[in-house]
């Protein structure tokens, strides 16, 4: 009686720490104003909220098939979400004028300064 109380308290801290990221991550993405900024704070947010939300239903489900499953869908998100996230970060790069120009600013800058 009391493992299967521990067992709920312990899903139901991982669901609240997995909700918290996700809201945290919400208001990441609302606050910056650069699109790669915007994409790290999502990804990031996602990626941990995911991990936790899906953790506390493997809690709740115990060692069963259910939780081979769900730890299956963690690793694919693992997997997929950095690279999904670094193509889009390239695509941003290549085609973001003001991305370029602030970078060349900066490397002439640094050539001005006397040594």
């Amino acid at each position: 009686m009391i493992a299967g109380w521990i067992r709920l308290s312990a899903a139901a801290a991982l669901l609240v720490l997995g909700l918290f990221f996700e809201i945290l991550a919400v208001f990441g993405v609302n606050r910056f104003r650069r699109a790669l900024n915007r994409m790290h704070a999502a990804a990031m947010g996602d990626t941990l909220g995911i991990l936790f939300v899906l953790l506390g239903l493997m809690v709740i489900r115990g060692f069963s098939m259910d939780s081979l499953k769900l730890f299956l869908v963690v690793a694919f998100f693992w997997i997929a979400s950095p690279v999904s996230g670094h193509m889009i970060s390239r695509l941003e790069a290549m085609t973001d004028e003001e991305l370029g120009e602030i970078v060349v600013i900066r490397k002439e800058i640094a050539k001005e300064e006397p040594e």
